[in-house]
C-alpha cells in the first residue's frame, strides 16, 4: 500500500480509470468516492469479521430484503445485495431512492438492512431506516443512532472512509450464515460462473 501511494503521488494523475466486473466493480465504486474525496491521502484500517449480528438471519429467513445505503457506503449495499442473490433474492437502493417507489412494497415484517458508513449522510440514512421501521418492517441499521430500527454492532475504523470496508467484510460472515440457514451453499452457489469472458 505504501508503494502504491508513493507511485500515485509521483504520477500526480489528473484522473484515474477503473476496470472491473462483478464484486470488484463495487470496490471501484467505493474507490471513486475515496479518490474524489481524499485524493492522495492513504487510509489504513483494521477490518474485523466477527461482529454479532445474530438477530438478523432470523428476520431474513422468509423475505426478499432491501439493502439500503447512501454516499460512500452505497457501493457496499450493492455488494451486500449481490451476495444475498447468490442464495436468495434481494435488492439494493439508495436510501433516498427507496422512498420513491420501492417503499410501496414495504409491509409489516419486510426485512431491510441499512448499512451506515459513518459519514455526513448517516443521519439521513438512519432517518429512512427509522421511518421504514415505523411502518412495521423489520429494519436493521449498522448505526447506534437508530431509534425505531434495530441497531446492529458495527466496527468503526479511525477514518470514516474506511467504515464501508469494515462493514462489508463483517457482512460476508452474516450472509454465509443466512445462506446456510436457508439450506443454501454459499460456496459455491448454484449456477454461479466464477469467471466471465468478454469476446475480443
Amino acid at each position: 500500500m505504501d508503494r502504491l501511494a508513493e507511485t500515485g503521488r509521483a504520477l500526480d494523475p489528473r484522473f484515474s480509470i477503473t476496470v472491473a466486473r462483478g464484486s470488484p466493480d463495487r470496490v471501484c465504486t467505493f474507490l471513486k468516492y475515496a479518490s474524489a474525496l481524499l485524493l492522495g491521502v492513504p487510509v489504513a484500517a483494521e477490518c474485523p469479521v466477527h461482529v454479532d449480528r445474530s438477530p438478523v438471519p432470523v428476520a431474513l429467513e422468509g423475505g426478499s430484503p432491501f439493502t439500503l445505503g447512501r454516499g460512500s457506503g452505497w457501493a457496499m449495499t450493492d455488494e451486500a445485495a449481490l451476495k444475498f442473490k447468490e442464495t436468495f433474492h434481494a435488492e439494493s437502493y439508495s436510501s433516498a431512492e427507496a422512498m420513491h417507489g420501492p417503499v410501496s412494497i414495504v409491509d409489516r415484517g419486510f426485512p431491510i438492512l441499512a448499512l451506515a458508513a459513518g459519514d455526513a449522510v448517516e443521519p439521513s440514512l438512519v432517518d429512512v431506516a427509522d421511518r421504514l421501521a415505523a411502518k412495521g418492517s423489520h429494519v436493521f441499521a449498522s448505526s447506534d443512532r437508530a431509534a425505531c430500527a434495530t441497531p446492529i454492532p458495527s466496527v468503526r475504523p479511525q477514518h470514516w472512509l474506511a467504515n464501508p470496508i469494515a462493514s462489508i467484510i463483517s457482512f460476508c460472515a452474516l450472509v454465509e450464515h443466512v445462506a446456510r440457514a436457508r439450506g443454501g451453499n454459499p460456496d459455491p452457489p448454484r449456477h454461479l460462473q466464477k469467471a466471465t469472458e468478454t469476446p475480443r
